[in-house]
């Protein structure tokens, strides 16, 4: 933190921008400031509570049953902790009326201009439009998997769901706005909830049933595999919790916003104990280390079984649905960094949002977007090898490092105060993590690399 600009340099010199001049249209349109805490809630809880979570079991089957659910609790109480220093920095900068609506903004007016533009900017969307390309993926393999159970003979490729799924998304694309999703949102919460307890409830049911596998706790492997998959299972953890859009989410709010984010970060947490720890817990008693990259392969069986489910397919069925549909909404959300920087490159904030001159460029870029992020699902099946690359470069930079150093800046607590070192001992030990995190992940991709193939059908 020592590069950071002492406090004599100019408003001007930091790049400040005045708050009385015109929004852009990316904020003006994108970005609309008219939603409630409740709002806030919602688009919080569908950034975080994704069906990326059914891979929670598989990460404590890399740690076992201590430093499974310590990794998962401390996860939650560092990000949770860090959340709110990024809604208690925006707060501090609306009432000073410089109010910051993107996480850009927040890195050009804190440590100068260059952060944002070279580096938070380009890193935020990078991680975004990764997501919205896994998420691509996996709304085609849920679709796969429905179809595999109404017809096991299929000869239906992956690559032709994730097309279907992206023509959905094409559609969906077109909203608004951020705000516009409360609603969508609102039912992705249903939905996790609803996802998740079918996971629970089928993990309990198999784990007492006499289909039930043999359950090993132990943590398997050599010691030095042992010590990446650690740290394997570390990046998936982190990268679970991680949302990369807190800013953007708190745009949303009609002022004032004292207190409001808070609230809405409440009611995600709220969720996030009910779903994490039932998913992580109930997966992992089931099936121990045999949990594998999502507890729907352990409910499809094993080759002990003859490849027969080990749930009713009715129960399966369902919930794949429920997964789907909430993957929609995941996508949507995923989708408005990038739908903000189109808007304020190709729209004119003078013009009426739904005039020709910015429903044009919007439907053209937008639908552009996707299409390029279906195109990269389809080629690269594997791409949660590389999400889980990227992930270490930016999840854990956005989440875990970048409030911290936004917080000392902007309060500059005492040396000797325990917030201050808190954040700089949370801040140096995400900084090792983001280094040993992307050396596993490299290590995984080299030794998946065998089964890559372009338009693969995983």
């Amino acid at each position: 933190m020592g590069t950071v600009a002492p406090m004599e340099v100019s408003k001007q010199e930091k790049g400040v921008h005045n708050p009385l001049e015109e929004l852009d249209a990316g904020a003006l349109f994108v970005l609309k400031s008219k939603g409630s805490w409740l709002h806030c809630g919602y688009h919080f809880t569908t950034s975080i509570v994704a069906p990326v979570i059914l891979s929670l079991p598989f990460a404590l089957g890399l740690l076992g049953w201590v430093g499974g659910v310590m990794c998962l609790t401390m996860a939650g109480l560092v990000t949770f902790y860090s959340y709110n220093l990024l809604s208690l920095v925006l707060e501090h900068h609306a009432k000073l009326g410089n109010r910051q609506l993107r996480f850009r903004d927040m890195a050009r007016d804190i440590l100068g201009p260059g952060w944002g533009k070279y580096l938070v900017g380009p890193m935020q969307l990078g991680i975004c439009f990764g997501a919205v390309i896994a998420c691509t993926l996996l709304g085609g393999q849920s679709l796969k998997f429905i179809y595999l159970l109404a017809n096991p003979n299929g000869k239906m490729k992956l690559y032709q769901f994730i097309i279907m799924f992206g023509g959905v998304i094409l559609g969906l694309a077109q909203m608004p706005s951020f705000h516009s999703l409360r609603h969508i949102n609102l039912v992705s919460l249903l939905l996790c909830l609803s996802f998740t307890a079918c996971a629970t409830a089928g993990s309990i049911y198999i784990g007492h049933s006499n289909r039930a596998p043999a359950r090993d706790y132990t943590v398997i492997g050599s010691e030095k595999n042992r010590i990446f998959n650690t740290f394997n299972a570390i990046s998936i953890i982190s990268t679970t919790y991680a949302c990369g859009i807190v800013p953007e989410i708190q745009a949303t709010i009609a002022p004032p916003v004292q207190g409001k984010m808070f609230k809405g970060i409440c009611v995600c947490y709220s969720v996030i104990a009910v779903t994490f720890f039932s998913v992580a817990i109930s997966g992992y008693w089931a099936f121990g280390n045999q949990s594998q990259s999502t507890i729907m392969y352990n409910f499809m069986g094993s080759n002990l079984d003859q490849g027969k489910p080990l749930l009713p397919t009715w129960f399966l069925l369902m919930t794949n649905i429920f997964t789907l549909t909430q993957v929609f909404a995941v996508t949507l959300v995923y989708l408005q960094p990038t739908n903000e920087v189109f808007e304020k490159k190709f729209a004119d904030a003078k013009e009426h949002q739904f005039s020709k001159r910015n429903v044009v460029p919007r439907l053209i870029f937008r639908s552009l977007s996707v299409v390029v992020a279906t195109l990269f699902a389809a080629m690269l099946p594997f791409f949660g090898d590389l999400m889980a690359l990227f992930g270490a470069f930016g999840c854990i930079p956005l989440d875990f490092i970048l409030p911290m150093v936004f917080y000392n800046v902007t309060f500059k607590p005492s040396k000797r105060s325990l917030i201050f070192w808190v954040n700089s001992v949370i801040g140096g030990v995400s900084i090792v993590l983001v280094g040993v995190g992307a050396i596993a992940s490299v290590r995984q991709i080299v030794l998946d690399a065998k089964v890559y193939r372009l338009f693969a059908n995983m």
